[in-house]
Parts: C-alpha cells; structure tokens; sequence
C-alpha cells in the first residue's frame, strides 16, 4: 500500500482534481491520498478567524461568504453530473454553515478557531471523496481526526496513531483509494487540533509509517527537490536521489518543497518518500531512502531571520557547568538552537524563532556577559556526504565565500552538513556563488581539461 499527499496547489483547480484521479486510476497500488485545503483557503480561514476575535461578526460573516462562493463556482466545474453537483452542494451548504456558527460565538477561543482551520481540509477531501463517487470509483473518506493524535506537547502518538489507523483499514479492505485530511487532528482533551502549518507533510509520513507503507509520495508543483533556491538562483536542477539525513537537513534549514518533521516517521519505519510533480507526472522527481548517488556536494538552502546571540562566561578560565546552564534556558522557553560555536570563556548559537528572546537573554545575564545580538541573518547550509575521510570539502566552501562576511561556521558535527551564518544582505549573492562554484566550476576545468 502507498500513500499519495496532494498539497494545496495540487488540489487547487477543479481540472486539477480531475488530474489527480488520473494518476490514482493509472496506477494499479492501493491507496491512502492525503490533501490539504484548497490553495488560498487556509489563509481565508485564518482571516475569518482574526474578524471573529475581534467581535466584528459582520465582517466574519462577509469573509465566509466571498469563500463560499469560491467553492460554489468550484463544484461547478469539478462534478459533471447532477447527482454529483447536489452531493457538492450539499457538503459546502453543511460545512460552511458550521463555519457560520463558529464566528458566532462569543468569546471566539483558540478551540473555535482550530476548529475553523480544519475546515479547509474536511472540504477538500468531502469534495473529492464525493468526485470520486461520481465517477464509480472505490473510494472511502476516513476523518483524520478518528485516528490522528498529537500530546501535551504537540507531538504525535504513534503507537495510538498505528493502532486506531490499522483498525480503521481493517474494515475498509474492499475500497482501492482511501482519501483523509492532512494537517488535522486531536490533542489529549479530544479537541480539534492541528500538526501546524505545512503539517500535511508530516501526516503523510505518519500515516505511511504506521502501516508500514511501500513508499510515500508527496505531489507538489515542482519537481522535485532541487540543488538550490529556484527563485534566487538560475541554473538550479532536481536531485534525483538523498539518504533520509540529506533531506532532513535540507529541509530544516530552508528548502521550501518538504515539511521539516516529514522524514522522521518514514525514517524510523524505513519507508522511501517520493517528491514528485502533479504538472509533470512523468518526470523522475526525487527518491528520498536509506542510499544515495556518491555525489559529495548535493545541495544548498537557506534559513531566513535568524538572530546571533554571543555568550560569555563571567567565571572565565574552566567554567564546569557553564554549557549546561545556557541550554537549560534554551530549553526552558522550548527555543531550539541551529548553530553552536565554542571557545574556552565563550559560546555563540543561532536561533530562528525569537519570542523569547528577552526572556532567555535576562536569564542568561545572570550569569554571563552579552554582546549585542545579531539580527537578519541568515544560515546557508551546504548539504551532502562530508564523511572524515573526505578531503577538501570545507577549502571549496570557504574559497567560494572569500568575497562574503562569514559570522560563524558549523562543520564537523554532522556528516552531512556543513552552515554559514551571514547577513541577510548577502544571501542572494552567497546562494548564486556556492551555485556556480560547487556544481559547474570543477565540471567546466574537466570540460576544458579534456579538450587540451
């Protein structure tokens, strides 16, 4: 069995969702097919819940509307019959009628407007599910919210997960196409809850890992991941095969196309995971498993709005336990670290979300000593198979960069990354020399080379 995730993009057109049951029927497998909302919907969601926070019901209700008649044109030219349009009609009249009665309520809480996100993705999957129907074809729509389960601290419950999701299967083993939500779920008080944005990723691999599946692939409108950012960089090109830990550090540190908690399930059951493209279905895309090319340079991202923060101990000289107290605060706020330098009296570390930062900075001087923090960075993190025995990784990096302010470096701790931090300013220009440098510099000489 595989599972298939459709993003927003993908399921973002009624001829698109035409599309998709192309694929599904061209392909023998059984299925379980993720989707996320319609583009734009989760954003007009949100919006729906901003007026609704703040007591303009009128303004709530008038959002609701002008999104309703996205979706009423919508089913107009995704069914073709009329049994099929009054089975579309009938799930927009249901759904957005809850939506109405959720911005009525008053105070409007984080529970009603968890509640409200979700329904982007209990309409696009109503809504396939139903096309699918119409067209004859063996289709059963499961609710994610039956079976996907996150903890007090937000992350998943895999064992529940498996168990309730194997259970489910097991009653539905007639029906070829099994169609659920991305994104959604229930935390432990059985609220609607969410994976956070992009989450659709994530329940892919989750589902994928519990029922042990043959591959997962994750539809998208590129193809597949590539070795730079496309819309920085010009002569960028798909990779066509990483190991698990080449992906997850590509897509941690910025590249757009995977959901950073993606490759863990999949990782830890040791299911493939596919990128491919629903515009080019044909082509290759990218094969994300336990083996790769040999290629030693594979690709670069890019981190955005990263703050520098520089620590000195004020014990100087053999400062035991000085490590251990900074990450403590780190910890304490639940603010991840990306980069670490060290010296003897000194620590320097990276961090991308700063709403602690005042907090975790008044506790840091108690006691040590800051220096100014350093914002609108950014991380570029060169990524591929930098094993100790590689020679000469780190040279070509540097001599790319001799013309860019280097503010910390990160190599050695893992083997498959190497991180610049550099201002922002310099990010277009880092991305475009590393581009040219690592992957058509040593082609052209071998080029020139064999022409002498």
């Amino acid at each position: 069995m595989q599972v298939w995730k459709f993003g927003g993009t993908s399921v973002g057109k009624p001829e698109r969702m035409h599309s998709i049951r192309e694929l599904l029927e061209n392909d023998s497998n059984r299925k379980i097919v993720v989707l996320s909302a319609l583009s734009g919907t989760t954003n007009a969601l949100l919006s729906i819940g901003e007026s609704a926070k703040a007591y303009d019901e009128e303004q709530a209700i008038a959002k609701t509307d002008e999104l309703k008649a996205h979706y009423d044109q919508f089913i107009t030219e995704l069914y073709a019959t009329e049994e099929g349009l009054a089975k579309g009609k009938e799930i927009i009249e249901s759904e957005f009628g809850f939506i109405r009665s959720l911005v009525g309520i008053k105070p409007f809480t984080i529970k009603q407007d968890k509640e409200l996100v979700a329904e982007g993705e209990i309409l696009s999957t109503k809504m396939f599910q139903a096309y699918l129907e119409e067209k004859g074809d063996s289709a059963v729509l499961l609710s994610a919210l039956d079976f996907m389960r996150i903890d007090a601290d937000g992350e998943p419950e895999m064992a529940t997960i498996e168990e309730k999701l194997v259970g489910i299967l097991n009653q539905h083993t007639d029906a070829k196409i099994v169609v659920t939500q991305g994104f959604i779920c229930r935390n432990p008080r059985e609220e609607v809850d969410n994976l956070k944005r992009g989450g659709s990723d994530y329940t892919a691999s989750l589902i994928g890992g519990a029922i042990r599946a043959d591959e997962i692939q994750i539809w998208t409108d590129i193809d597949g991941m590539h070795n730079n950012d496309p819309r920085i960089v010009k002569r960028t090109f798909p990779i066509r095969e990483l190991t698990f830990e080449e992906a997850a550090e590509l897509a941690y540190f910025g590249a757009k196309i995977l959901h950073p908690s993606t490759i863990t399930p999949a990782k830890l059951r040791g299911v493939p995971v596919r990128l491919k493209n629903t515009m080019q279905p044909e082509a290759p895309g990218t094969l994300i498993a336990n083996q790769s090319s040999d290629r030693e340079i594979k690709a670069i991202a890019a981190k955005d709005n990263i703050t520098a923060i520089y620590i000195h101990s004020t014990r100087m000289l053999n400062a035991y336990g000085f490590l251990r107290r900074v990450f403590e605060i780190f910890e304490k706020y639940k603010t991840p670290v990306d980069m670490i330098t060290t010296s003897e009296v000194s620590v320097s570390v990276t961090i991308d979300n700063s709403e602690h930062l005042e907090a975790i900075t008044a506790e840091l001087r108690e006691f040590a000593d800051l220096e100014e923090h350093d914002r609108d960075q950014n991380i570029i993190c060169i990524v591929g198979n930098f094993s100790a025995d590689k020679e000469g990784i780190a040279l070509k990096v540097l001599d790319a960069m001799k013309n860019i302010p280097i503010r910390m470096i990160s190599y050695g701790a893992s083997e498959h990354n190497l991180s610049l931090l550099i201002h922002s300013k310099y990010k277009s220009e880092a991305l475009n020399v590393l581009n040219e440098r690592l992957f058509y510099y040593e082609d052209a000489m071998k080029n020139i080379f064999s022409a002498q």
